[in-house]
């Protein structure tokens, strides 16, 4: 119970450090101006303006919550590391498990807020632009929730990744990850069709070990007015779990190896 409430201090402290970064604030902007953005396009493209506003809207949360995730997400121990002020933490009666699980949940929760704050945004341009929101329209929370998952492990990469390097390469690595995630599938049919023993190896190895960012991606049917299915959303829920597990665990065990002078 104790070591619960330890996490919940770092996350709750975490969070509070992260809502006073100002780029936050300006990236919520941002996304509220894309999204502002979407109705002008929508009003020049007669007959397909929901379909731009839905794609152009639930892509700019997608991206900004990329943002946020990968530029927060690399200093959340380096910072701690760089301030000194790691010492002060591990010397109080904080474990290292606590100290990485409690950053990751507090940067979680930061994303979780701005992303229902764009979320918001997102609904008050529909809303705008159809004069009324009707049940059909909150078929795009299903593509909400999976960019929340996709976020969340973006989220556990950077996290990984802050615990090995410095800032500027942890985002680079975290970014290429993400990249390269998005693309597995095509990259492992690329290596069946290369005739190949190694590449297909190769390929495959990758498509296992990364993650699969592609499976996410549900904006496209969304915009056309489709639904997410339960079950793409129960198993891309499991998947992520499952994977956040792991990277966590690494991250700790990274961690717990680290000397600090």
């Amino acid at each position: 119970m104790k070591s619960v409430r330890r996490i919940a201090v770092i996350a709750l402290q975490n969070f509070k450090e992260s809502v006073r970064e100002r780029v936050l604030y300006n990236l919520i902007v941002f996304a509220l101006l894309l999204i502002g953005a979407a109705i002008l396009f929508g009003r020049i493209s007669v007959g397909v303006e929901q379909i731009i506003l839905v794609n152009l809207g639930l892509s700019s949360i997608s991206a900004f919550g990329l943002l946020m995730a990968i530029f927060i997400g690399i200093s959340l121990v380096w910072k701690e590391i760089d301030r000194r002020t790691i010492y002060s933490i591990l010397a109080k009666p904080v474990r290292r498990p606590e100290f990485i699980i409690g950053k990751y949940f507090g940067l979680v929760g930061t994303l979780l807020i701005n992303t229902a704050i764009m979320t918001t945004g997102f609904y008050v341009a529909l809303l705008y632009d159809k004069g009324r929101l009707e049940l059909s329209d909150f078929r795009a929370l299903g593509a909400v929730y999976m960019i929340l998952l996709q976020l969340a492990l973006v989220v556990g990469v950077a996290l990984l990744f802050s615990c090995i390097s410095t800032p500027i390469l942890s985002a680079v690595f975290t970014l290429c990850v993400y990249v390269i995630g998005n693309f597995l599938n095509d990259i492992r049919w690329f290596g069946q069709e290369t005739n190949s023993a190694w590449v297909e190896k190769l390929t495959t190895f990758l498509y296992y070990l990364l993650p699969n960012f592609g499976n996410f991606n549900v904006i496209s049917r969304t915009a056309h007015g489709e639904s997410v299915p339960g079950y793409l959303l129960l198993s891309n829920s499991l998947y992520t779990l499952l994977y956040l597990a792991i990277l966590i665990s690494a991250a700790i065990l990274i961690f717990e190896e680290r000397e600090f002078r």
